[in-house]
């Protein structure tokens, strides 16, 4: 894929001076005129022009390395995707260098920056919990620099990206739990600013609604993702006048600290409270009570980012088509949701 970055060819002819003023003027050499300096430190800003692009590497050799971006890989999630983006990218002849933002946006910049300089090729970015500001992001769609999102992702920019249908897994989540008797289900929710909570909170308000269940926001708890804050938000719901006699929550992780909480009040799951979270982490299925999970298919989604990126970079046209692809998910039932019945394990579509 050609990009073209703003050169100092293209400053020095819009301000009508020489290339090497232009040069000097960014190195704040002292024999340019301040006036000269200011115009082109601010026209270099308005075009976002940056030295050693990462096009301007990539015209003289290929460096075949992508840069990865993720919130943080000590989320099995996070840790299992990169497992198979590498896995993919070694395949087709690429290394991956690794970032983590540890749910930073001003990390994200960072890393973004680091990267650039790392000339790698194309960026597959999840975004993390703070990142409500897309600049940084729409800098590198500017550039034409290949981008692929999987998991999060901001709706506002045009690129590929690898998801699953959040709406219908936490519709599935949701319908699974009245099902089984629930009529008070709250769900402890992540950040607002992410996409992939939101979707999944109107896939729970939708269940809700199809089966008739009126429920005020008192229901929905947003957490940061942090062990601290979910055990308070947990206790926050159950503390309802009427507590959820279920609970939907947005990660396995989230749900861990969720059962600590309520296991510290004397809640008894599922016969108190029945829950379902997402990720089915490996340890889920060793959790006292098993966890009922929403499944993704990470391995299916890594390859499909890699092939999204490869595709990009691969093409000779100024212009690839973007691709958003949705990948199904699985309800892998547990004893967390089945009040009442056995622990025993099925599988869902």
């Amino acid at each position: 894929m050609k990009n073209t970055p703003v050169t100092i060819k293209d400053i020095a002819r819009q301000l009508n001076v020489s290339i090497s003023t232009v040069s000097r003027a960014l190195r704040n050499m002292p024999e340019i005129h301040p006036e000269t300096r200011v115009a082109v430190l601010r026209l270099a800003e308005e075009l976002d022009y940056q030295p050693n692009q990462l096009a301007k590497n990539l015209a003289k050799s290929r460096t075949r390395t992508i840069g990865v971006i993720v919130p943080n890989l000590s989320y099995y999630y996070f840790s299992a995707m990169l497992n198979s983006i590498e896995e993919a990218a070694l395949q087709a002849g690429y290394s991956v260098l690794v970032c983590q933002t540890n749910e930073s946006y001003l990390r994200e910049k960072t890393n973004i920056q680091n990267l650039l300089r790392s000339q790698v090729e194309g960026f597959i970015i999840s975004l993390s919990r703070d990142t409500d500001s897309y600049e940084h992001v729409e800098r590198l769609t500017r550039k034409n620099i290949p981008l692929v999102f999987f998991d999060r992702y901001a709706e506002s920019i045009n690129v590929s990206k690898v998801i699953v249908d959040n709406h219908a897994a936490a519709f599935k989540a949701t319908e699974h739990l009245i099902e089984n008797g629930c009529r008070r289900i709250g769900m402890l929710a992540g950040p607002t600013q992410l996409v992939l909570s939101n979707e999944r909170v109107a896939g729970y308000r939708a269940a809700l609604d199809k089966h008739g269940l009126s429920l005020g926001d008192q229901y929905i708890c947003h957490c940061d993702y942090t062990q601290e804050n979910t055990i308070m938000q947990t206790l926050m719901l159950m503390s309802l006048p009427q507590p959820p006699d279920g609970v939907v929550v947005i990660s396995d992780r989230m749900a861990y600290s969720a059962v600590f909480a309520m296991k510290q009040k004397g809640i008894r799951i599922p016969d108190d409270v029945a829950i379902v979270s997402f990720n089915n982490e490996p340890v889920s299925a060793l959790f006292s009570p098993s966890l009922t999970s929403i499944s993704q298919p990470i391995q299916e989604m890594g390859t499909e980012t890699v092939r999204l990126l490869l595709r990009e970079l691969d093409s000779v046209e100024e212009f690839v088509p973007k691709e958003t692809k949705v990948m199904e998910t699985q309800l892998i039932v547990r004893a967390s949701s089945l009040r009442g019945g056995p622990s025993l394990t099925v599988h869902e579509k």
